[in-house]
């Protein structure tokens, strides 16, 4: 209720913004202005007009000067003829106006202010009474093509930021001000993950050494969680005949999103947007029974899926991603526990990392049948099998209505990050349409077949989009364990440097990434240079422990311990390791 009344007034807000609009700017074409997370916008034809973000101030004003007017919204409903003559001149409107009367809905108009716009509704009742004029703030503007296809025309959308109180909008300019400092694709190039290479092209990383570490150390403990459960790793091509994605769906469902390669024969194939049909052909190659239910197939893999190149954004979007992918097949019988199982690998990888999660069902929406495979019956089975075990789990979830994948539902794993911020995670989805769709089945004890069951589960998802999320959530500064340099050594001076790189190679023959700093700056330039990097400990070598054969050893947060031994310092660093302490 409360998140209702809040988009209500997010909704009023953007009526108020197009009046302030069009006070200042008379000759602009007003088009839609909808509610949206954190606030509102409105996309406007200003003609020839430059507005930007300096112009965001005077319309903000003239918001809230207006703000007091808004006592109370009316509605008429109207004739096609009528609402013409009432937006004349507005290409736009007509438009809408002409799409509503086509389908033999109702035409309304809403009136607050002396400001009259269609609208479909959904305002609040007294605005003066119910908006907070503190809770509301213009953000920036952007270029929108009209109803987001790059066909037609640039239209420019100004964004407001919009809270239920000014305690809540401070909070949230607060948390994007904080998101800013630890923008993945700053602190990324920063640190040396990864590049974008212009002759590579864009939503195409590429990652260094040290990125590539993390990576693999990610990927290394999802692996050393699903191999005790009896995960198998398997290895598939890149691309794959049209025919393979016919026949799942995703052909049908996902053709615009491929990229697809015609060979010198003529023959058409699709690089790989997902691995599960592939895993369906590994399965299918030989005669299961029950016996040898369930199989579990393990892959970390690139996808690549066409994406418009606006929609790209460092690691969070891009063309080729890396899924750390599984596929269970098993019998029905067997989806509480393989999900379980699952589910408990969800559970110990994000809370080494300290995130609490949420659940979310999504599950298909069955008003709109054509956007999925299989039938009614089908879907509530799988439906009901993931509802019993969130019941059985005894947690709240949150409804997802529509939120489902084309062939199955899921439970979607939601988390915080350190700033507050709401990611999407892990998901767990249950499938028993592509089993059918290919045939798969075992031969049970009845000797007759028995279709399976498909449970996809990817525990980082995407691990580039994991990556962006992680360098945020800890804003670079990774954990012991994790980072790719784990501790610098900063001789003082030169006479320092044998017992400094003695101390190093004892490091690395320990297993700890280490490096050395012997230049001739100064130890403060050493020390500023090392938590420029945001390395977890420093080792200073100096006069005193180069003669009692001990170091100094500094982590951050002020942890300092002095004199140690390099046996303790060993101790000490290993145990922080292996036992993933952040």
């Amino acid at each position: 209720m409360e998140q209702e009344k809040l988009n209500n007034q997010r909704h009023t807000l953007a009526h108020l913004l197009a009046q302030a609009v069009i006070e200042h700017y008379p000759s602009a074409k007003l088009t839609l202005g909808p509610a949206v997370d954190n606030g509102f916008y409105y996309d406007i034809d200003f003609g020839g007009e430059k507005v930007t973000d300096a112009d965001l101030q005077k319309l903000e004003a003239t918001m809230r000067k207006n703000l007091p007017k808004w006592t109370a919204f009316t509605h008429q409903e109207v004739t096609r003829d009528e609402a013409l003559t009432q937006f004349d001149g507005n290409e736009y409107k007509t438009e809408l106006i002409n799409e509503i009367a086509d389908r033999g809905e109702t035409i309304i108009l809403y009136t607050c202010g002396g400001f009259t716009d269609l609208c479909r509704g959904g305002h609040s009742d007294h605005p003066v009474d119910e908006i907070d004029a503190e809770s509301f703030k213009l953000d920036r503007v952007a270029g929108a093509y009209w109803r987001g296809d790059e066909k037609n025309k640039m239209l420019t959308r100004i964004y407001g930021l919009a809270f239920a109180t000014k305690v809540d909008l401070d909070a949230f300019i607060f948390q994007q001000e904080e998101a800013k400092k630890r923008d993945h694709r700053k602190l990324g190039k920063e640190l040396g993950l990864f590049i974008f290479s212009e002759l590579v092209g864009p939503g195409l990383p590429l990652w260094t050494p040290k990125g590539t570490l993390v990576r693999e150390l990610l990927n290394d403990y999802v692996w050393e969680l699903r191999k005790p459960r009896g995960y198998q790793k398997v290895t598939i091509p890149h691309i794959t005949k049209k025919e393979l994605y016919e026949t799942s769906g995703h052909w049908a469902k996902y053709a615009e999103d491929l990229f697809k390669i015609k060979t010198r024969e003529d023959h058409l194939f699709a690089m790989k947007p997902m691995n599960c049909p592939h895993h369906t052909q590994i399965f299918d190659a030989e005669q299961r029974s029950y016996r040898d239910m369930p199989q579990r197939y393990a892959e970390t893999t690139m996808v690549y899926r066409d994406e418009q190149s606006g929609e790209l954004s460092g690691l969070s979007r891009v063309l080729s991603i890396t899924q750390d992918d599984a596929h269970v097949f098993c019998r029905e019988n067997q989806i509480e526990d393989e999900t379980m199982a699952i589910w408990d690998i969800i559970e110990t990888f994000y809370g080494t990392f300290g995130f609490k999660l949420q659940v979310r069902f999504s599950r298909h929406d069955p008003s709109t049948p054509e956007k999925y495979l299989g039938g009614e019956e089908v879907w509530a089975k799988a439906e009901g099998a993931l509802k019993n075990l969130m019941e059985k789990k005894g947690i709240t979830w949150i409804d997802g209505i529509g939120e489902a994948a084309f062939y199955g539902p899921k439970i979607d794993f939601i988390a915080r990050d350190s700033i507050g911020r709401v990611l999407q995670v892990a998901t767990i989805q249950l499938d028993f349409n592509q089993p059918k769709s290919f045939g798969l089945f075992c031969i049970n004890e009845q000797g007759e077949k028995e279709q399976v069951v498909m449970i996809h589960a990817a525990i980082m998802g995407s691990i580039e989009r994991f990556m962006s999320t992680l360098i945020e959530h800890y804003a670079g500064a990774f954990p012991l364990w994790l980072s790719p340099v784990q501790v610098a050594i900063l001789p003082i001076s030169d006479k320092h440097s044998e017992y400094a790189r003695d101390v190093l190679g004892k490091l690395k023959a320990s297993g700890i990434r280490a490096e050395i700093d012997d230049s001739r700056e100064s130890l403060g330039k050493k020390i500023r240079a090392a938590k420029t990097q945001k390395l977890p400990y420093l080792i200073v070598i100096g006069d005193k422990e180069m003669e009692s054969q001990t170091v100094t050893l500094e982590g951050r947060n002020d942890e300092k311990h002095e004199g140690i031994t390099f046996d303790a310092t060993l101790i000490l660093l290993r145990e922080k390791i292996d036992n993933k302490n952040n």
